[in-house]
């Protein structure tokens, strides 16, 4: 049991199922596709679960404290990558839940195409995809 199994019934578990339902979620064989006809996935996990599970090759990491301002195209802060709000983007977080809250936020930003990964960057990994440990891709 995770511990979202047990928020069934509560205020989150209603708010994510309001969110989730404005959203097409994407497994890992799509959110893969996306990335290369040139959609922007986006790791919002902490450095820690990043430090000890690696990170999916190619993806931008932003910290979730700074994500609206930095993928607002309309933001002095955005990202040079951030190209329109018509760009497809696909939020990972460790298991999938965070990142369903946070593309709901981007939505509302008026990024209509922002989504997020089913499952997360554990459901990424199972699926067999390529994963960069953590060795080498952050500093110690």
């Amino acid at each position: 049991m995770t511990d979202h199994d047990a928020d069934q019934g509560s205020a989150i578990a209603e708010l994510l199922e309001q969110v989730r339902a404005g959203l097409s979620r994407v497994g890992p064989a799509e959110a893969a596709r996306i990335a290369a006809r040139g959609g922007l996935l986006v790791d919002i996990r902490p450095l820690e679960l990043r430090r000890r599970h690696g990170t999916v090759p190619g993806a931008v990491v932003v910290d979730r404290n700074q994500l609206e301002w930095r993928l607002d195209p309309t933001s002095p802060d955005r990202l040079p990558e951030v190209v329109d709000a018509g760009q497809e983007i696909v939020l990972v977080c460790q298991e999938g839940f965070a990142s369903s809250l946070a593309a709901g936020s981007l939505q509302a930003l008026g990024l209509r195409r922002a989504t997020d990964l089913d499952g997360g960057f554990v459901a990424w990994a199972a699926a067999g995809l390529p994963v960069e440990p953590p060795a080498k891709t952050l500093e110690p």
